[in-house]
């Protein structure tokens, strides 16, 4: 049976500072942190650290990093995320709007602005490929508080990953030939992924199976061996262990394996963001050439790239 009303799709992201001043990051920690999908430490004890400790001595250092990477239009998260729904609204024919799980545009925003042009089924893709419950499952969290606020609710589809749709993969590989291509071909590629606690994966979080099927496919569709490419988990925090191997520590120890020219990309990233551009494409290579490396190459995220686009509309479409 045909589905008559009128849709249209929330393209939602993790979210970012308006602007890249210690204040406007500390709104955004703030929010972020008070995730209980984040941080599922008890407020009680949690609410003081954040505040009186953690908030103060991070939100000016972050907001100093922030600087380094901002650009004309805004931070890169938010810029690469209104090309990619300009792109996906011209490719679709059909309304397209951001909606961030926490800073601006926030989820309930979107909602109203898709709403507000006669939508009436949403189609929600949260730009995570790989599930986890600290990123999409906090989507969800955020749209039935959005929800709450609105008069009529509209009947919405989620897609909760893609974490090994073949247009996925191959605009993955399509990056890393292009990068191959323009500067070279390294000894190793290594994929890094954004880490979450290692607890959460112990008590059933799939995000690491999905990572590891991630790179299986990348590599496959490459032709690459085992020992041509692997895997990490990046941005740990606390004290606590989160998924190994650490990106940091792989970098300190690959030259001495005979790995001195590398290649690195950041799949579980849709937008080149302070993570990619800072964290990796900065920190990491000069972790890596610290211990020996000579070659350090950083393969950007999807971002806007049409392939990228082209698998978002399908996985709209069907």
């Amino acid at each position: 049976m045909q589905n008559n009303n009128k849709q249209g799709v929330l393209l939602v992201n993790l979210g970012t500072p308006d602007e890249a001043t210690a204040p406007a990051v500390k709104r955004f920690l703030s929010q972020f942190l008070h995730d209980h999908r984040v941080v599922d430490m008890t407020r009680w004890l949690w609410c003081p650290i954040l505040h009186g400790v953690i908030l103060p001595i991070r939100a000016p250092k972050v907001a100093k990093l922030y600087q380094t990477v901002w650009m004309e239009d805004g931070s890169p998260l938010m810029v690469y995320s209104q090309r990619q729904a300009r792109k996906l609204r011209d490719l679709l024919d059909m309304p397209v709007e951001l909606g961030m799980t926490y800073g601006n545009p926030s989820l309930q925003t979107g909602v109203e602005a898709l709403l507000a042009k006669g939508v009436e089924e949403v189609i929600v893709l949260p730009l995570y490929p790989q599930y986890s419950g600290t990123t999409t499952a906090a989507v969800s969290d955020g749209l039935t508080k959005a929800f709450k606020n609105i008069p009529v609710m509209p009947s919405f589809k989620f897609i909760r990953d893609y974490h090994e749709h073949p247009l996925y993969i191959k605009a993955l590989a399509s990056s890393v030939r292009r990068s191959w291509e323009e500067k070279g071909r390294g000894d190793y590629l290594l994929c890094s992924y954004h880490g979450i606690p290692q607890r959460l994966a112990d008590n059933g979080d799939v995000y690491p199976k999905h990572c590891e099927r991630t790179t299986e496919l990348l590599g496959q569709e490459l032709g690459l061996t085992k020992e041509q490419i692997g895997m990490t988990y990046q941005s740990r925090f606390g004290r606590e262990e989160w998924l190994k191997p650490y990106t940091d520590k792989t970098l300190e120890a690959l030259p001495a394996k005979g790995i001195k020219k590398l290649d690195i990309m950041a799949p579980a990233f849709s937008s080149d963001c302070l993570e990619t551009l800072e964290e990796i494409s900065e920190q990491c290579c000069e972790i890596f050439e610290e211990n020996g490396g000579t070659s350090f190459s950083y393969i950007p995220c999807l971002n806007d790239d049409d392939l990228h686009i082209e698998m978002m509309a399908h996985l709209i479409k069907s």
